[in-house]
């Protein structure tokens, strides 16, 4: 097969399937089959597993295109679409975990964290950049849109540094790992900023 018929009929729907993958594992841990630990917060161990695989799936969204230049395998962008909407989808989950969890849907409560917490500003309008590249990430968007919806798009780079920097405040002890999730960032950031400086192309 070629590069096109691998990425079309292997990668991506492995992508599409496999993205439910996280999902899959927490609920079943919810119900005991794997090993997941929930410990004496199963609220938090909620929020901390759903944040963690949103920031993994905006990488792996991010890191697509300067893939695709290096290996110089175009059709490796339709992977973009489906890691996006992933990316989404337990952006989602995270956000509702708050919302049930935290907050009891009490949305005088929610409106006042939002406002007065900053890491919870931070997250809060990552989500809504996302919750924005997501609703339009439809064929029909990208028409009616046109140039202004490769501009929009390109705020998917905003909601990592916003989703890194929301990690970076909540986290009290070990920064390990909202640390490594920057130094990513900033290498597919640097990626971004050199083929710009090189060839003056948007990227």
């Amino acid at each position: 097969m070629t590069a096109s018929h691998w990425v079309g009929r292997v990668i991506r729907p492995a992508v599409i399937v496999g993205g439910i993958g996280p999902a899959l594992y927490l609920g079943l841990g919810l119900l005991g089959i794997t090993a997941i630990d929930l410990g004496a917060n199963p609220a938090e161990k909620l929020e901390h597993f759903t944040g963690t695989t949103t920031l993994v799936m905006l990488m792996l969204t991010l890191t697509v295109t300067p893939l695709r230049r290096l290996t110089g395998v175009n059709p490796l962008i339709r992977l973009r679409k489906p890691l996006g909407l992933w990316t989404f989808t337990y952006a989602l989950l995270h956000a509702l975990c708050y919302l049930v969890f935290d907050q009891s849907l009490l949305w005088g409560e929610i409106l006042h964290d939002i406002a007065k917490r900053p890491y919870i500003t931070v997250g809060f309008s990552a989500f809504v950049i996302l919750l924005a590249l997501a609703l339009t990430s439809s064929g029909w968007a990208i028409r009616k849109l046109g140039k202004r919806w490769v501009t929009l798009h390109r705020l998917i780079y905003v909601a990592a540094v916003l989703g890194v920097f929301h990690y970076l405040w909540l986290v009290k002890l070990d920064t390990s790992t909202p640390v490594a999730f920057g130094v990513v960032l900033i290498l597919l950031l640097a990626a971004r900023w050199e083929r710009r400086r090189r060839k003056g192309a948007p990227a």
